[in-house]
């Protein structure tokens, strides 16, 4: 049995995605970010970082913190969603890294600019739009290579990166020029693992 810590975020949205998947035993355990759980000292215990997600195995007491870091551990735990030889494995890293040090980045600093800034800042806004269309061309050209993002499988590469790329509409971002990429999306949204983990984020 796992205990997830999450939120409603592309982050928060990984963890349930991938357990559902894997057709693992867990829980949920909402975090509200808004009245600053993250910073209550039994989280900062667990994530001191002071960031969703967490994952916990109950049956160890092991915690994990950092997306990225706990899909490929739950990959690797399970040795599903991530390929079995070194080459594949290495493929899977090399896309969350992109995700974790890139792709979240950017999309989370163009939305904060754009929905949660103060005051407008329109040299904040061209520079991040402007890099997330760099990277969505990035991502773009891979598609067209590949169905998936890291190899020609379903993967936990793929649900990192979904759950910001999914975000689009949010951030203004206009899909018409990027076809590949629009097909990788609904091809995951319509993946029912995908669809009862959300519905199960909106339950309390």
């Amino acid at each position: 049995m796992y205990t997830a810590y999450i939120a409603g975020t592309p982050n928060g949205k990984k963890i349930p995605i991938a357990l559902e998947e894997l057709g693992l035993d867990y829980r949920l355990r909402h975090v509200d970010l808004g009245t600053g759980d993250q910073h209550q000292p039994d989280f900062v215990r667990l994530s001191p970082n002071h960031k969703i997600p967490v994952l916990v195995d109950e049956d160890t007491g092991v915690s994990l913190f950092e997306s990225c870091a706990i899909l490929y551990h739950l990959a690797c735990a399970t040795g599903r969603l991530i390929p079995a030889d070194t080459q594949g494995r290495e493929l899977v890293l090399q896309w969350l890294f992109l995700q974790a040090a890139t792709l979240g980045p950017m999309l989370g600093q163009l939305w904060w600019f754009r929905h949660a800034a103060p005051e407008p800042n329109p040299q904040a806004l061209e520079r991040y739009s402007r890099e997330a269309l760099r990277i969505h061309a990035v991502f773009e050209k891979r598609l067209s290579e590949s169905p998936y993002v890291a190899t020609q499988e379903y993967t936990v590469a793929d649900i990192a990166c979904y759950t910001w790329m999914e975000t689009h509409a949010e951030l203004g971002i206009d899909l018409q020029p990027y076809p590949h990429i629009r097909g990788w999306l609904d091809r995951i949204a319509a993946r029912p693992a995908l669809q009862r983990a959300l519905r199960k984020m909106e339950e309390r």
